[in-house]
């Protein structure tokens, strides 16, 4: 198969495979959590429980206090990541511009030079976070395969997508595919695998606030 071919592939039923996959799979994942269902409350409230649910999903979003003196380098290279990923995966001007094929909708971009800084610092996080994955014990023996598949998911399209823009290891045709094809990999793996946090983590935070907050518990 050709580099054109490939690519026309990737953009095609490789999408729409993957993107099948990922609508499911996150369906599923949501209805299993709806399904689980939980003992009724008897007690009586002593708080609302939606202003508690929404109170911390705000406060949890916060750095903890204290948390950058323990834990330097997961506290940094955290939201170095998160932020950094933000940043090229929605002010990228190529990524602007398939959201505005498919949405019909636009929005201003970063200059290349910023995006290139936020991709290798977001990469530079990760492998930080990997390394330290590995080297500290604890996390080593409470990591599992699916840890170390989300790592491997989440670098690729941001190695893989600077490639593209630098035309760096192979040609910009089969590196686009590359590339796109990295992507569909994360959209396939991630209602699957922790990933799913994505989607599920301010529904458990609000859940838990909610909760705590019936019962007059700080959360």
């Amino acid at each position: 198969m050709t580099a054109d071919a490939w690519l026309a592939w990737s953009r095609g039923p490789g999408m729409q495979i993957a993107l099948g996959i990922f609508f499911l799979g996150i369906t599923i994942r949501i209805v299993e959590m709806l399904l689980i269902g939980r003992a009724p409350d008897l007690a009586v409230p002593r708080k609302s429980g939606t202003a508690s649910g929404l109170r911390t999903v705000f406060h949890r979003s916060l750095p903890t206090p204290g948390m950058l003196k323990r834990e330097p380098l997961v506290f940094l290279g955290g939201y170095t990541f998160h932020i950094g990923f933000f940043i090229v995966l929605v002010f990228s001007i190529p990524h602007i511009e398939l959201f505005h094929g498919v949405w019909g909708i636009r929005w201003p971009g970063l200059p290349r030079s910023i995006i290139d800084i936020a991709a290798i610092l977001s990469i530079g996080a990760l492998v930080a976070l990997l390394v330290h994955r590995i080297v500290d014990p604890v996390r080593r023996f409470l990591s599992n395969s699916g840890d170390y598949l989300s790592w491997l998911v989440t670098i690729l399209p941001l190695i893989t997508g600077y490639f593209v823009t630098h035309q760096m290891v192979l040609p910009y045709t089969p590196m686009l595919a590359v590339h796109i094809l990295s992507v569909e990999l994360l959209l396939i793996v991630l209602p699957f695998t922790k990933l799913i946090h994505t989607f599920t983590l301010f529904l458990s935070r609000w859940y838990n606030g909610s909760m705590a907050g019936r019962r007059g518990v700080a959360s």
